[in-house]
């Protein structure tokens, strides 16, 4: 039966958060399950993923997020986007999927035990995954894939280093960038090189010991995922012609990530180098490409550490450290 003709919704439990703060504030309540429309799929939810998306509009910061979240109190009582399940039940307008079918991919409000998703944001499960690790993909591998291939422009001849390659973003981009032929390096701390390298990084630089930005016109391109150097440093480490791509940067109440997007593209607006800042797009056609890496096993997600939805908060907690490894999963189904 199509969800969107169902008239009495079963409970579910559903993480609301309906005031800005930390994630000690967050709650898990029984809610009716939603009711979905003709171009959506109900998706009982097995496996989430955590993001800084999900942090962001957490806390309400930078204040940006608030000019369309809601300046007081969030609008929207619902947090999550990465999701990996089974369909539950399909809209009138829906062929792609049928009940049962394994999706993954984005659907807002996904921490809770059934959510409904547009179904050109959601794709079939590659067989050699489990939900578990499809539900780490969505949001990292596409902006991976969109900030090497779209922003980047990498191609195999070309020398690509990423900055903070054993986070979420890090450990997509070191084997995506692999996958287009590129020879990259990937710069993280002193207890993931090991990691890092098995991903296929030719090279690791240990941020402890070495300062990327002092090997001087040795990158094509800079995927920066840690917003941690000088406009300067990253000019000299570029080729001419070489292009910074700003991926995130540090935390800030005021503007956040936004100030350092902002500052490169003020000071790379002049002069041979080039900047691009940008925010995953949702295409199809770009997930269509992850899935193919995925089942082909060119594409493999790292996971740091997976929770019970019981214990939500300390996810959240963990990500907002920055030191997670890969990235951070929350099962609703063992």
């Amino acid at each position: 039966m199509p969800p969107e003709s169902r008239t009495l919704n079963p409970p579910m439990r559903a993480v609301i958060h309906d005031s800005y703060g930390r994630a000690h504030k967050l709650k898990i309540e029984d809610i009716a399950r939603p009711t979905c429309g003709p171009d959506e799929v109900l998706v009982a939810v097995h496996s989430v993923s955590v993001n800084p998306y999900d942090w962001h509009n957490m806390t309400g910061t930078p204040l940006p997020v608030r000019l369309s979240g809601g300046l007081w109190r969030p609008k929207e009582s619902r947090l999550g986007v990465d999701v990996a399940g089974v369909v539950e039940g399909v809209g009138t307008n829906v062929s792609r999927f049928k009940v049962g079918d394994k999706v993954f991919g984005f659907a807002d409000g996904c921490f809770a035990e059934f959510v409904c998703a547009k179904a050109n944001e959601l794709t079939e499960m590659p067989d050699n995954m489990s939900f578990d690790e499809a539900s780490a993909v969505p949001v990292a591998a596409l902006t991976a894939l969109q900030g090497l291939a779209k922003h980047g422009g990498v191609t195999a001849d070309q020398h690509v280093l990423i900055n903070g390659a054993s986070g979420g973003v890090g450990t997509f981009a070191v084997q995506i960038a692999k996958s287009l032929g590129a020879q990259v390096t990937g710069v993280c701390g002193p207890t993931n090189g090991d990691m890092v390298k098995s991903l296929g990084a030719d090279q690791v630089i240990d941020y402890t010991k070495a300062d990327f930005t002092q090997n001087r016109d040795a990158y094509d391109v800079v995927l920066d995922n840690m917003g941690n150097k000088t406009m300067s440093g990253y000019k000299n480490c570029l080729k001419p012609g070489g292009k910074l791509v700003v991926v995130g940067g540090r935390k800030g109440v005021v503007l956040g990530p936004v100030a350092h997007m902002l500052k490169a593209l003020l000071a790379f607006k002049f002069g041979s180098y080039q900047a691009a800042v940008f925010i995953a797009d949702r295409l199809e056609e770009d997930m269509a490409k992850i899935t193919e890496l995925l089942a082909s096993g060119a594409l493999k997600p790292v996971i740091d550490q997976t929770y019970p939805f019981e214990q939500i908060r300390d996810a959240i907690a963990h990500l907002e450290t920055g030191r997670a490894r890969g990235k951070i999963i929350v099962q609703l189904v063992g």
